[in-house]
């Protein structure tokens, strides 16, 4: 009879483990946070199809962005205050969040004292990001963060996949990268390869359904983009998993590597031809020597004003162009230098406090994949940095790091109601009693 016990508690676990894994695996898609990620991905390429497909400039895509972001701010509004079940939730608990909001407020602040040659132009960038995190916080408000965070970071893939098949339709640059120097460069197609390969490695870990076949488009389309820093960021990334994820069985990281092996070798020929362009013929300003000149630059700019920076969208227009190819740059190539021209001593302060309290809430996790995924996030940032920058935004986007803290906040509510010691599940107590009721 203890043997029929031991037989029914495993079979009621069992069950109980497949009903919690299905629940986790098969989340209802939201339809607007899924839209709110396409945008979040897409709008990369508005600029591109008015000014080179349309042939009507450039601002009337930066416009569209902002309408639709707009857009799915006031219907994201509606559906948050609508909803009763999410009426009490409070975001602010999160320190990530917080900090981010001191982030937006500062930066707003600074367009009282910007460089830049249109303040109400930078103004409405300004908008745009604090529209970002406030839809993100009011999508979670409306359906909760798992949902949310799912729709979204699917949403985003989705984007970043359908641009990934227009960028292999476009014509190759003059250096053989994809993409368009002007308006959807190889940097950004890389970036959104690389962000998003890194969203499906923490959605996976969660549980939760992605096609298989989109980590293999966007690794070959990153590989594609030959973004020298994205790719040496995201190989730092991979080599994290492989060495701190025991989850990841080891004839799948030996299988992994071997096509990834393979996948470098059949490009091989163009990667050759890329480097012979890069050293003989290449643009100087997007070379490590023009990048010395553009940090050497900033620095001087930044010393002039170090503690509150030359404010929000100061570097456009203003930086002299470098370089015989007259290089006009956008940011600083390197992201703690562009927060410090930009904000100053503030601006470092703030950027290690977004980061700083985003990687001590993961260091809170238990060390699993999951964890092992978030930390990926913070590892990229780190290593491209170095090298990029965002004229606006941080290299880890505001609205990202907002769904993620809102999702740790809610791993955080779960571990502190969880009980001490877990207790057998009621259905395992009541096959027990009644097996026993009949000895």
């Amino acid at each position: 009879m203890s043997e029929n016990l031991n037989v029914a508690s495993n079979l009621s676990v069992a069950s109980l483990r497949a009903d919690v894994w299905s629940t986790t695996r098969y989340l209802p898609l939201s339809l607007l946070s899924f839209n709110a990620g396409l945008l979040f991905s897409a709008r990369t390429i508005f600029a591109l199809v008015t000014a080179r497909w349309l042939n009507i400039g450039t601002e009337l895509g930066v416009l569209a962005g902002f309408t639709f972001a707009a857009g799915l701010a006031a219907i994201a509004m509606l559906g948050a205050f609508g909803v009763r079940h999410h009426a009490g939730y409070t975001p602010w608990t999160s320190r990530p969040l917080r900090w981010v909001i001191l982030y937006l407020t500062f930066s707003g602040c600074s367009l009282f004292w910007t460089a830049s040659v249109s303040v109400t132009s930078s103004a409405l960038y300004w908008f745009s990001l604090v529209g970002d995190v406030s839809i993100v916080i009011l999508l979670v408000r409306g359906d909760g963060s798992e949902q949310v965070v799912d729709s979204l970071l699917k949403g985003y893939i989705a984007g970043s996949c359908a641009l990934a098949a227009i960028a292999w339709m476009m014509p190759t640059a003059a250096d053989l990268r994809l993409g368009d120097i002007d308006y959807f460069n190889t940097n950004q197609i890389g970036n959104l390869c690389a962000l998003s390969l890194l969203m499906y490695s923490f959605l996976v870990t969660r549980g939760h359904v992605v096609w298989h076949i989109v980590q293999w488009f966007l690794g070959v389309t990153l590989l594609r983009s030959l973004s020298k820093a994205t790719l040496a960021a995201f190989i730092m990334c991979l080599l994290y998993r492989f060495i701190r994820d025991a989850s990841i069985p080891r004839r799948k990281k030996w299988r992994l590597a071997s096509l990834t092996v393979v996948l470098t070798l059949s490009f091989w020929t163009l990667l050759s031809a890329y480097y012979d362009v890069y050293t003989t013929a290449g643009n100087q300003a997007e070379t490590l020597t023009g990048r010395t000149a553009i940090w050497a630059w900033t620095l001087d700019a930044a010393l002039k004003k170090p503690w509150l920076g030359n404010g929000f969208d100061a570097m456009w227009k203003v930086a002299p162009p470098f370089g015989g190819e007259q290089f006009e740059a956008r940011h600083a190539e390197n992201e703690l230098l562009q927060q410090f021209f930009a904000y100053g001593l503030c601006g470092v302060v703030l950027m290690i406090g977004i980061y700083g309290s985003l990687y001590r809430r993961i260091r809170a996790l238990p060390l699993d994949a999951e964890r092992i995924a978030l930390t990926s996030f913070l590892i990229y940032v780190a290593i491209r940095g170095l090298a990029e920058a965002e004229p606006f935004d941080l290299l880890l986007p505001l609205w990202l790091v907002t769904a993620l803290a809102l999702i740790l906040q809610q791993s955080g509510r779960r571990q502190a109601t969880a009980p001490s010691k877990p207790s057998a599940p009621a259905s395992v107590n009541a096959v027990a009693g009644v097996l026993k009721g009949s000895t």
